[in-house]
């Protein structure tokens, strides 16, 4: 384990992604394909493969050492993954704000794992990168994420109607945002 890494239980590490998860997101994300189908946009059959994750990650990498995001994984005692957070869009200035998108594997659903993710997530956002707020976004029918975001902070702040291609189809969305401090913007 390294100092960026948390367990969030016995089981469970909360860590940065690296490029080597690309195989453990692949099966990963295989695995929970039709678990996740109805919260998630319709991916080409290349992004489950090893080669897929590699090129994604490698994307997120290069932006999380540009400052523009932030990946983590969820995994358990045999470094499987098993969940991943993503901070991007981050942005500077006035606005000191990110996007968070997350998932966690449907047999390890229910257990406060993604609601302590989220948390650890924030305190990240706030204490590294210095931001003001994080938004989320959830599909309306998707109550489960929504319970996740009000344990974690997040307070409702709208309804955007048609807000991301989700499933095949453009779905409207709840909308939150958690604000992380009152400081003004740093430098």
């Amino acid at each position: 384990m390294n100092d960026r890494t948390h367990l969030l239980a016995p089981d469970v590490a909360f860590r940065p992604a690296e490029l080597t998860d690309a195989s453990a997101f692949a099966t990963a994300l295989t695995r929970n394909r039709a678990y996740m189908r109805r919260w998630e946009p319709v991916r080409p059959d290349v992004f489950y493969t090893v080669e897929g994750q590699a090129a994604r990650l490698t994307a997120l990498l290069a932006d999380r050492d540009a400052g523009r995001a932030m990946p983590w994984v969820l995994a358990d005692a045999d470094d499987r993954v098993i969940g991943g957070f993503t901070l991007s869009g981050v942005e500077r200035g006035p606005f000191r704000n990110a996007r968070l998108g997350y998932w966690v594997d449907a047999g390890h659903a229910g257990r406060g794992l993604a609601t302590a993710a989220v948390v650890a997530v924030c305190e990240a956002a706030r204490d590294r990168l210095g931001l003001h707020r994080v938004e989320a976004a959830t599909v309306t029918e998707n109550a489960a994420s929504q319970r996740v975001l009000a344990k974690a902070g997040f307070e409702q702040v709208g309804t955007a109607p048609g807000y991301l291609h989700i499933n095949g189809g453009w779905r409207d969305h709840h909308l939150f945002q958690r604000l992380l401090h009152d400081d003004p913007p740093a430098g």
